[in-house]
């Protein structure tokens, strides 16, 4: 039915949290639609990543409620977020000597627990071709290149095979195209397979490029929204990065001039 679609979304309500005295987010109302990608821009401190380890359960929540297609964060079975929701943190911990097959695998643990079948085996084959990552899947982790041991914990991310992931920075030390790639995978990912992708961004170009939603934050409290076209302007950036800077329109897109 039409109300049940409704509820497919992350929805966050009245969201705060502290670190010691410090507030890291202020009253946080948000919602994130599904089915596509989703960028989280602001300032360093703004609360971006803070605001995805509440959504996944990472941190424990202190006020506010959050809910992923009606499943309450706060109190719903660990097993069943773990089927509806996966993410990739900023500096995920994983063993440099495991194999790229190895760490893919990882992924399927919420469903077998420690004991795969034919299903897994197949769901994670899957997920090293999507990201390219065939040649790879026998070399251990720390003989890969920056770009492809992302490659390597984003196809682990997706192999968890739910309908909502969320990255924290995944463009860290990539360089150009391996970034560039990277997003127009995470974008066909979202428009031809439905996931919806929550991502923090620290270029905007890129937000501006390949996301269908952009939500700022600054100083713990939500900026503006909205599609890239409408949002990204001169003013936007004085307002939320407190910058000076020219915004082209290149292909119906927007393009921060650095």
């Amino acid at each position: 039915t039409s109300s049940d679609k409704g509820a497919e979304m992350i929805s966050v309500l009245n969201l705060s949290h502290r670190f010691g005295r410090a507030d890291v987010l202020n009253n946080i109302n948000l919602e994130i639609p599904k089915g596509e990608l989703t960028a989280l821009i602001g300032p360093n401190g703004a609360g971006k990543s803070t605001l995805l380890s509440l959504i996944a359960r990472l941190e424990p929540m202190q006020s506010g409620r959050i809910t992923v297609d009606d499943m309450d964060i706060g109190t719903c079975d660990t097993k069943l977020i773990s089927q509806k929701l996966s993410i990739l943190p900023q500096v995920p911990e994983i063993g440099s000597r495991l194999s790229v097959q190895e760490l893919v695998a990882f992924g399927r643990y919420p469903y077998h627990r420690g004991r795969p079948n034919e299903e897994d085996r197949q769901r994670v084959e899957k997920a090293i071709e999507v990201f390219d990552l065939v040649p790879f899947a026998k070399r251990a982790l720390d003989t890969l290149s920056g770009g492809q041991r992302q490659r390597a914990l984003l196809a682990m991310t997706y192999a968890q095979d739910t309908d909502y992931m969320l990255l924290d920075e995944p463009l860290n030390n990539l360089d150009i195209e391996a970034s560039r790639s990277l997003m127009a995978n995470l974008k066909n990912l979202a428009t031809a397979h439905n996931k919806t992708i929550v991502i923090v961004l620290h270029d905007i170009n890129y937000a501006a490029s390949y996301a269908d939603w952009v939500v700022t934050l600054k100083g713990g409290s939500l900026g503006p929204s909205g599609k890239p076209a409408d949002l990204i302007s001169s003013e936007m950036l004085r307002e939320v990065f407190n910058t000076d800077a020219a915004v082209h329109i290149i292909k119906g897109k927007p393009l921060v001039e650095v």
